[in-house]
């Protein structure tokens, strides 16, 4: 495959206005490529883009406000783009939420609104986006799994579930396009400096978040070199083995022990 170049290329990311979705764009920005910013609050969004534009004088930037979490939230997302007239040639699919809690804990509806986001949101926009790269042969899709996608997740059981998912379904698509020139891989994170761990109720004082700009940097790297997966930082790519060298209990056990403590003294 040829080496990649972004330059003049329309990105769609999803999930922009913080976090690995803001990281993503300020360095696609700096590759030239034009964007468009997807996430719920437009005032972010706006900020961001007025921030990009000032910056990189020569890309074209557009915001878009939306709830993908809503039904028909990615389709209608889509059909804006459209209208706009403007092309996708690579999609970042970001935008995701969890909640650390024991399962009972939380409302069925925030489960629904979680797998909407994190898989239905996430299936669609692929599937909306995927026919024009393959009809051109050229472009591509990182969707943002996690380090949570290797093994069953206590405390976290629905968010583990969808991430799994993601890269499951990314390695999927990956061997249906071998022979293409589209590129599909799944971006595999630990805990990150973002908005995510305070939205999801989680106790962040006994752990290490990683700067999101490292995060997205190991992302483009694993991309350019046609991974079908990255695993931001190395104690992570250790942990994502851990299923590989005990029993699926033992994982689980081991991963009980890491949140148990943590989640149920919060809630406590």
């Amino acid at each position: 495959m040829k080496k990649l170049n972004f330059e003049n290329t329309t990105i769609l990311i999803t999930g922009a206005s913080s976090g690995i979705g803001k990281e993503f764009a300020k360095q696609f920005a700096s590759k030239g490529a034009n964007l468009i910013l997807t996430a719920r609050t437009h005032s972010d969004l706006m900020n961001l883009a007025e921030y990009l534009e000032s910056e990189h004088t020569n890309i074209l930037i557009k915001t878009i406000p939306a709830d993908l979490s809503e039904p028909n939230g990615a389709r209608k997302l889509y059909e804006k783009i459209s209208d706009l007239g403007l092309p996708v040639d690579y999609l970042i699919n970001n935008a995701g939420f969890g909640k650390f809690c024991e399962f009972s804990g939380e409302s069925f509806e925030t489960y629904h609104r979680m797998l909407m986001l994190n898989i239905n949101a996430l299936v669609e926009l692929t599937h909306l986006c995927l026919p024009a790269m393959k009809d051109k042969n050229s472009g591509g899709i990182i969707n943002v799994a996690s380090i949570a996608s290797f093994q069953p997740l206590p405390y976290q059981t629905v968010y583990g579930a969808s991430k799994a998912f993601v890269l499951s379904f990314s390695e999927a698509l990956t061997g249906e396009l071998l022979d293409t020139n589209i590129r599909i891989m799944a971006l595999c994170p630990g805990t990150t400096e973002s908005r995510f761990m305070e939205n999801a109720n989680a106790d962040t004082s006994k752990m290490d978040l990683a700067p999101a700009s490292e995060v997205v940097r190991s992302a483009l790297i694993g991309y350019e070199k046609n991974r079908i997966y990255t695993v931001s930082g190395k104690m992570n790519y250790l942990m994502s083995l851990i299923p590989r060298l005990v029993s699926r209990k033992t994982t689980v056990r081991i991963v009980v022990n890491m949140f148990k403590e943590s989640v149920l003294g919060k809630v406590a």
